[in-house]
């Protein structure tokens, strides 16, 4: 007796099941893409850059998978994130949306700032001036994201010029910074202990970023800035390791030759 033949619908229903099932398990397990919403990692990250998070790294736990579904407990975990990774994570608060941040400290570590400089385990990290970082204003950065005092032109054209640094830590992770000037809470900070399975995560942006130097928003005191506290490692999705594209947000859906002229070419690529 013959078989019969699957029809087409369901024949294009099955692999479009198939793809999806390939493309959850892609994201979930190997890499995910993720964009960058704000200018907490300036200058290493802009506004409109895209990038890919390698799920590899560290190992799985229920945020590895979008939505943080299926709700596993705990963390299968191979490794844990080290001082300098740019790690992807579930932030509060509800632990509905993804913050990308620097690992400062790991377990066991003390953290303080002091005039604007990381003193790690009781030693000052390295901090030296290096040049202004100086940023064309666009779409996705105009006039007020930069502060009056930083606003200039150059050739011609407006641009944010910030003063940058370079950090060094321990183990050799080394990176650029920026530093707008003396904030009493976030330039002048407590000592902080970071707890067995913890990590403290800041901002590269070091004046624009809500990150461990503030308690997350159900410690915070009333009129308290919040921020992330101290992360978990099991709400840590992945690690950062490439660029794949970047926009200066001045593309149009509509308009497709746009998409050519607002991309940022230079930046693809950029590892981390």
């Amino acid at each position: 007796m013959a078989t019969r033949p699957k029809s087409e619908a369901r024949a294009t229903l099955s692999y479009l099941l198939k793809l999806a099932l390939g493309l959850w398990l892609l994201r979930s397990l190997v890499i995910a893409p993720f964009s960058i919403p704000s200018e907490s990692m300036l200058p290493r990250l802009l506004i409109g850059d895209y990038l890919f998070v390698s799920k590899l790294n560290y190992g799985y736990s229920r945020w590895s998978f979008p939505w943080g579904f299926p709700p596993i407990p705990g963390r299968l975990g191979w490794s844990s994130p080290t001082r300098g990774d740019v790690v992807v994570f579930r932030g509060p608060p509800g632990e509905d949306h993804d913050v990308i941040k620097r690992v400062i400290g790991v377990a066991g570590d003390t953290i303080q700032v002091r005039h604007g400089q990381v003193i790690l385990n009781g030693v000052p990290v390295s901090k030296r001036r290096v040049a202004d970082f100086v940023l064309p204003l666009s779409a996705n950065f105009d006039a007020s994201h930069c502060a009056a005092q930083f606003q200039a032109v150059m050739a011609g054209a407006p641009v944010c010029r910030m003063p940058r640094y370079h950090e060094t830590l321990p183990g050799g992770a080394s990176y650029d910074v920026l530093d707008l000037g003396q904030f009493a809470d976030r330039d002048d900070t407590n000592v902080y202990a970071v707890p067995k399975g913890d990590i403290f995560v800041m901002g590269d942006n070091r004046d624009d970023s809500a990150d461990s130097r503030f308690p997350a928003p159900a410690d915070a005191l009333p009129g308290q800035q919040s921020g992330m506290g101290y992360l978990p490692v099991d709400h840590v999705e992945g690690k950062a390791v490439v660029s794949f594209f970047s926009t200066d947000g001045s593309a149009s859906w509509v308009k497709p030759w746009t998409w050519v002229s607002a991309a940022r070419w230079r930046r693809i690529g950029e590892g981390f």
